[in-house]
């Protein structure tokens, strides 16, 4: 491999660079902050009772956060990704490859990405694809790292601020399909950090995608990212375009795929207010491309090690035993998500009273209003999770 073999190459350097000056910059606000936790002072537990596992697909990832999707393809990414896997591997979570499409361009990159599965060959690995791909290019990407899950990200704003992106997307939900129809394992969908609709969680699940990631703004900003890389830097009006994890959880339809999501996951409090939301588990991209960014697995690892800690903590302050739990945590909605609750038609206060006994049942619109309460077949234990008002 080479740092400018090709300009994908450059493009690769460019990203990891941008992205990591994104998070080095300083923290700026986005929707996790107006997720208030309300507070309980005698509902915690002892952290011995605290159990980290959760279900997801037909497997049992070790905890509910893991490593998502970031880049490879360079000798520079290759030193991130090697130290991203021990992190991993040691640490026993999740993890997501970035986009192999470089590497089913130009074999010579391969290495970058296969990586990931040579530090930590036992563990949960994702391959990333650029939606658009064949169903052969994607069994070639899961080929390639013997993953245990296909991630196609889907990135329409990026490219239209991408210099040399396309501008062509009627294609993508066939692509989709095929790719779905073709897969061996199982398909998890993502954004690159523009959030999943309502809309576009039915789509996907009617076309059979078992797991999809929100993705949300807050975090990594692509368009900024794009437009850095062009002379004029003329799209800077799409910089903070599209809706966050929180809101994009908020607004789930029943039925959809299993969520997850990232997006702005800065802290592991903001994985808790994620998963209070209905998330399965968060990915965390900038946070573990920090200690990453040198290619220092010691620190990656030990940084990871510390947000697990501290998982186990909150939920134990919260009096959550599972990360299922957390579905019944009460929720105090304020700023800009409590307006996009009222311009999209939720309840916001429903969230507040989630544990009441005699709280009254909220309703959906999209079933009967008069008989049938929100669940969410995906926490089948908990309270509904997703309160709606009439409209």
């Amino acid at each position: 491999m080479s740092e400018t073999a090709s300009p994908s190459g450059r493009r690769k350097d460019d990203h990891l660079r941008l992205a990591h000056d994104q998070q080095t910059a300083p923290s700026r606000r986005n929707d996790f902050d107006d997720v208030q936790i309300l507070h309980h002072a005698l509902e915690g537990l002892d952290a011995d009772q605290v159990r980290l596992d959760v279900p997801v697909l037909d497997r049992t990832w070790s905890a509910p956060v893991y490593i998502n999707g970031m880049t490879g393809g360079t000798d520079r990414t290759a030193r991130v990704n090697r130290a991203l896997a021990i992190a991993a591997r040691e640490t026993g979570i999740a993890m997501a490859s970035g986009s192999v499409g470089i590497a089913l361009d130009d074999p010579s990159t391969a290495p970058g990405f296969r990586v990931i599965r040579e530090e930590n060959p036992d563990g949960f690995v994702m391959a990333n694809l650029g939606i658009g791909r064949s169903a052969d290019h994607a069994l070639r990407a899961v080929d390639l790292l013997q993953a245990d899950a296909l991630q196609i990200h889907l990135n329409a704003v990026q490219e239209t601020v991408m210099p040399e992106g396309t501008r062509d997307f009627s294609r993508w939900p066939q692509a989709l399909e095929a790719v779905v129809a073709a897969s061996p394992v199982p398909v998890l969908v993502k954004e690159v950090g523009f959030g999943l609709s309502r809309r576009t969680l039915t789509r996907l699940h009617e076309m059979g995608v078992q797991l999809a990631d929100v993705s949300g703004v807050g975090g990594t900003d692509f368009a900024r990212i794009e437009n850095a890389r062009r002379p004029g830097e003329d799209y800077s009006f799409l910089a903070g375009h599209g809706q966050s994890a929180v809101c994009c959880l908020l607004d789930a339809p029943t039925p959809a795929p299993q969520l997850l999501a990232s997006g702005g996951v800065r802290t592991p409090l903001d994985v808790i207010k994620a998963l209070a939301l209905g998330a399965r588990a968060a990915g965390v991209a900038g946070a573990f491309l920090k200690p990453a960014y040198d290619g220092d697995a010691e620190h990656a690892t030990a940084v990871i090690r510390g947000w697990l800690s501290q998982l186990t903590e909150l939920m134990a302050l919260f009096g959550a035993e599972t990360p299922a739990a957390l579905t019944g945590t009460d929720l105090l909605l304020r700023g800009r998500v409590r307006e996009y609750c009222e311009l999209t038609g939720l309840d916001a206060a429903g969230y507040a009273r989630r544990d009441r006994p005699d709280a009254e049942p909220v309703t959906d619109p999209v079933t009967d209003p008069d008989t049938d309460p929100v669940t969410d077949p995906r926490t089948p234990t908990a309270p509904p999770s997703r309160p709606r008002t009439r409209t």
